[in-house]
């Protein structure tokens, strides 16, 4: 979350006690240093997300527990919010645009600016968020990319509320933004329209505006379509990036036909300009229109080696953003501002709130020229240094969380599956404490697969566990009781007593339809109660000399006093089910179901001769009675087996392909979950 041109500078104190970090660095040239103000949670101790408490723990896997009666974060509202963009200049030949777009402000959005890439939307934007009239309680302005609408909507509680380490529930987070008036600028937000209903409805008294290529806004609300600028803007943005007027002669008539094959874009224009600079002084001319296709080409050829090495810095981490500090540790450059800034006045690169990237076309352009990317294992050395530093706050590390989830692929791209393993590892903990719970699983999904390929299993129970976390805290609870029951079994077989705990105390605030689904809920010793998802209950089952058995080798299967679950579950126990187990192998775990139902025949009833066809007709009856619940619990144990499978699997180069989801009987909807 970023924080700019507030109403006044909070003591040095306070600001230590409110987890905030404060640092000055130079603008763009030509502007004054700007004052940046980063909200983040405490980065130790224990974190909120909606009922739950959490320990974020980096080895053994983090702890859950529920919020006590009355221990619920209270935040305090802010008078006003005013998070503005950057300064920049005044966008030139937009006020028939800009005054469209306050009319729909006006009239209460949201509202869609929409366009071709370099047509000039986020100069729009952030001019619009500086200059018109916003909302009672103020503005707040965000960028979208590559962000998910949920951490966004995590940002805009932090903006209009004080609070540390705290992450509401949806229904809560609505019921604390209610009331809440502010406009709500979102710069490249290129999300579906479910993911910007989604976005909306965490403000539901705001306003939006949002930006981006594609309209996507449907219903409600006012698209307007960006298109370039007109001629004599153009003609004044072209003589504003040259210091001169453009000439009336031939020059102008050059000009006018830049203007007219560009189609107005702004950011052609200025390549243009650039590379008109780049000439010697006094032979400069604007570029014919027909070399307006190859003005990258043109412009990466006239670059020196420290440019060219910052350029191939940011476009290694192909959209991610990079902040000053880690350019100039990367790049080596002798003046990282002033060198990016001149990227920037070249049309190669963006400033954003965070730092700077690659503009999107200069990605696939430079790799053309240079297809050797930055070396990835320089990389990871220095993100995994600067992640495990203890001034480094998990605020800053979930601003260049986009920038760590590239250079894992690329180390797992590049056969070095162990580097994306450190990166994840590293970084797992901090974004966790961040609560921007949707970057955080992005990075899991990538850590696990990558301990998979480097035969990782300590990783692997790790991510499994952590993702199981995740799963339960964002709601998705038949995830997070298969993750979670998986995640116990890699444990055990590690024999790490505190993660296998640490799974299965987590496990028992899965509610019981949940666990049901599953099979199985663990309990914090490490034993199993096993659960029916119907039929009535019945007392604990008498101990099976197996499970006894094997007891030794995996500790005790003591069966404690039933956990407490969500409100209004039942859980239901059978004596028809129980678990077996072998001691050659603390590999395996086997789990033997068998469910009577009173609609099968007995086949011992029958003949020999119909013994076959009663045993059929038993197995039609009993997949028939089965539940949604029961069917998907089958495929989750399925799964479980299978990732179990792999984890003990050698090492291998190639990356697994997945095949397509199970979906069920044609009977049975995904919302049975």
């Amino acid at each position: 979350m970023t924080d700019r041109d507030t109403s006044g500078p909070a003591p040095a104190d306070e600001e230590r006690r409110e987890g905030r970090h404060e640092e000055r660095h130079e603008g763009r040239p030509g502007h004054g240093p700007e004052r940046r103000i980063d909200i983040a949670g405490d980065a130790g101790g224990p974190v909120v997300a909606g009922d739950h408490n959490v320990v974020i723990d980096a080895q053994h896997g983090s702890t859950v527990t529920l919020l006590m009666e009355g221990r619920r974060p209270r935040p305090v509202r802010r008078d006003r919010v005013a998070l503005l963009p950057r300064r920049q200049n005044a966008p030139l030949g937009r006020d028939p645009d800009l005054a469209r777009l306050a009319t729909a402000v006006r009239d209460g959005g949201p509202v869609q600016l929409w366009g071709a890439p370099g047509v000039g939307k986020s100069t729009l934007l952030r001019h619009a968020a500086r200059t018109l009239t916003p909302e009672r309680d103020g503005v707040l302005f965000l960028d979208a990319a590559r962000r998910e609408p949920e951490d966004l909507a995590q940002d805009m509680f932090e903006a209009c509320y004080e609070t540390r380490g705290y992450a509401p529930s949806g229904p809560e987070l609505r019921r604390l933004m209610t009331g809440v008036r502010v406009t709500v600028y979102v710069d490249n937000a290129d999300f579906s329209p479910e993911g910007l209903r989604t976005l909306m409805d965490a403000a539901p008294d705001a306003t939006f505006v949002v930006a981006g290529r594609d309209r996507s806004l449907l219903g409600d609300g006012t698209a307007l379509r960006l298109d370039g600028i007109g001629r004599a803007p153009a003609l004044d943005l072209l003589a504003r990036e040259l210091g001169r007027p453009v000439g009336a002669g031939a020059e102008g008539a050059t000009a006018g036909d830049l203007w007219e094959t560009s189609s107005g874009r702004p950011l052609l224009l200025l390549r243009a300009a650039a590379l008109t600079r780049l000439e010697a002084a006094g032979t400069g001319a604007l570029p014919r229109p027909a070399e307006v296709g190859d003005l990258l080409p043109l412009l990466l050829g006239r670059l020196d080696d420290e440019p060219l090495r910052v350029l191939r810095l940011l476009t290694t981490l192909d959209d991610a953003e990079l902040d000053v500090g880690h350019i100039e540790a990367l790049g080596g450059a002798s003046d990282t501002a002033l060198l990016c800034g001149r990227l920037v006045d070249l049309g190669l690169a963006e400033q954003t709130q965070r730092g700077y990237r690659a503009v999107a076309d200069v990605v696939p352009a430079l790799r053309e020229r240079d297809p050797e990317p930055f070396p990835v294992e320089v990389l990871c050395e220095h993100f995994a240094t600067w992640i495990g530093r203890p001034a480094t706050t998990p605020a800053q590390v979930e601003q260049h969380a986009r920038a760590l989830e590239v250079v894992a692929e690329l180390a797992e791209r590049d056969g070095r599956p162990e580097l994306a393993v450190r990166i994840v590892r590293a970084a797992s903990p901090a974004l966790a404490r961040s609560l921007r719970f949707g970057v955080w699983g992005r990075l899991l999904d990538l850590g696990l697969p990558a301990a998979q390929l480097a035969g990782d299993r300590q990783a692997v129970a790790y991510f499994t566990h952590e993702q199981g976390i995740r799963s339960l805290l964002t709601g998705r609870r038949v995830m997070a009781a298969v993750l979670l029951t998986e995640a116990a079994v890699l444990w055990r077989q590690l024999g790490d007593v505190h993660g296998a705990n640490a799974a299965a105390g987590a496990h028992q605030y899965v509610p019981s339809h949940a666990a049901n689904a599953q099979g199985t809920l663990l309990q914090p010793d490490g034993g199993a109660s096993h659960l029916a998802s119907s039929g009535p209950s019945a007392g604990p089952s008498a101990p099976d000399p197996s499970t006894a058995h094997a007891a030794g080798a995996h500790g005790t299967a003591a069966h404690p006093p039933a956990t407490p679950m969500d409100p209004g579950t039942t859980a239901h126990t059978t004596a028809a089910q129980h678990t077996t187990a072998t001691t050659h192998t603390t590999a395996t775990s086997h789990t033997a179901a068998t469910t009577h139902s009173a609609a099968a025949p007995h086949a011992a009833n029958a003949g020999a001769a119909k013994a076959g066809a009663a045993k059929a007709n038993s197995r039609s009856a009993r997949r028939g009675s089965r539940s949604c619940s029961e069917l998907w619990a089958i495929q989750a144990r399925k799964i479980t087996r299978g990732r179990a499978r792999r984890a003990r699997a050698p090492r291998v180069r190639a990356r697994p392909v997945p095949g397509p989801p199970w979906r069920g009987p044609p009977w049975c909807s995904r919302s049975s979950r």
